[in-house]
């Protein structure tokens, strides 16, 4: 019988992956039943069996109770009635009992425990076997995983800085970029074993070409190297000191990255000439991009920045999901430092996600930027199983921003002065 190169290593990881799901399953099974038993109920993630929300607009919602707190015709009625504050305030509970939003800017929490007491907090303590279990789990993570891991990582990014750094000095040709990709892919492949990563990758052929943009939802620093250990991109951010100075300025060297100074960063016109000028030229790698600008729990996509989708450049979409059974990797950036997080990716079980490689998409004729990134972001969170918010990710650290507030307020205006002209013109 022929051997498969890899094919070895491919059925231990789901032989693994496999003995690891019976563990949950039966530490979920665990759960139920002790719940049943001290009358618990059991936690069920972004539900709260209180809210049912129906798609409804403002207008009929507001109809509905004055139906049902008068005896009068809606047509007959003035312009406002006192019954219409209730409509804004049972909008504002459920807001507060059930913030579609904020929860998305903390770790999704399971209703099983995955052995690592970080995404079930209500059942850190279930049984005296699964605390033994637990036990031995963190000596394994920590006294031989973790060194291995951390000594992994050392390594790649050793490589990365030397390799690139060496390959900078090479005269530039097909050569150069043919060493300077296997140089990247080399060193970000040991990165992602540092992290015990698994990663599936589906509809290959998708995958971004040159003079285009690479556009995936963003859950997680580590998102680069999932996407990178599988192609060539040129990366897009703000210049750095330290460690991540000397890393920058090494890759520049050997492949042409897009890095902004800080005060470039604010000029929007700026950031958007120079990545025109990068996605003209075909020859060039395409660019990776995280529209969202900011790390979400991997269960929504939020409001894609239009900046990535005026300079009219082939985008081609990206949706990663990551399995939290294993390891959850969220980065909360306002709960956790770099290190901080790093250390506890290096210390779960593993990273299992999935990547899907979407058809490329263009900005249509009659459609402007806003509506281009709404619908490549409307495809991500189609195929990733994600649930699909309009609100800026900037939020997590902002206030709700006036115009939202003020498009509320357009809206019921326009339907009290509606019914005024209705009547009028009657």
């Amino acid at each position: 019988m022929p051997v498969i190169p890899g094919l070895g290593r491919l059925k231990w990881e789901n032989h693994c992956e496999f003995e690891a799901s019976l563990h949950y399953i039966w530490a979920t099974l665990r759960m139920e039943r002790g719940a049943k038993e001290k009358n618990h109920q059991l936690y069920k993630p972004y539900t709260n069996g209180i809210i049912a929300k129906d798609p409804t607009s403002l207008e009929e919602e507001i109809k509905e109770i004055r139906r049902s707190g008068s005896s009068k015709v809606l047509d007959n009625t003035p312009e406002f009635e006192l019954s219409d504050i209730f409509y804004f305030c049972r909008k504002g509970m459920e807001t507060i009992m059930d913030d579609e939003v904020t929860k998305r800017f903390s770790a999704e929490e399971l209703e099983s425990w995955n052995l690592l007491s970080r995404t079930n907090y209500n059942f850190q303590y279930i049984s005296l076997r699964l605390t033994v279990l637990w036990g031995l789990g963190v000596l394994i993570r920590y006294c031989f995983l973790l060194p291995l891991r951390i000594a992994l990582a050392f390594t790649g990014i050793s490589l990365l800085v030397v390799g690139t750094t060496l390959v900078g000095y090479l005269p530039n040709g097909r050569f150069k970029e043919f060493l300077s990709k296997h140089v990247h892919l080399m060193c970000y492949r040991i990165c992602v074993r540092a992290l015990t990563a698994i990663i599936t990758y589906h509809d290959r052929k998708n995958r971004p070409r040159n003079g285009g943009l690479c556009v995936a939802n963003h859950t997680s620093p580590i998102d680069v190297i999932i996407l990178a250990s599988d192609g060539y991109y040129a990366m897009v951010g703000q210049v750095h000191g330290g460690l991540m100075g000397v890393i920058q300025r090494a890759m520049v060297k050997a492949c042409p990255h897009v890095w902004f100074e800080r005060s470039e960063v604010k000029d929007r016109h700026l950031v958007a000439k120079r990545l025109t000028e990068h996605v003209q030229d075909k020859s060039k790698l395409p660019i990776l991009i995280f529209p969202e600008g900011t790390c979400i729990n991997n269960t929504s996509v939020m409001m894609f920045k239009k900046g990535s989708f005026e300079i009219g450049a082939t985008v081609y979409p990206v949706a990663i999901k990551y399995d939290p059974q294993f390891g959850d990797a969220f980065w909360n950036s306002s709960k956790y430092g770099m290190v901080t997080y790093l250390l506890r990716m290096m210390t779960s079980w593993a990273i299992v996600c999935s990547v899907w490689y979407l058809p490329p998409m263009t900005r249509e004729k009659d459609e402007d930027a806003v509506q281009f990134a709404n619908r490549v972001k409307s495809a991500i969170a189609r195929q990733g199983g994600l649930v699909d918010l309009l609100w800026d990710g900037g939020l997590k650290r902002e206030k709700v921003k006036d115009t939202f507030k003020e498009e509320q307020q357009k809206l019921y205006s326009k339907m009290i002065v509606g019914n005024h002209e209705d009547r009028s013109r009657s």
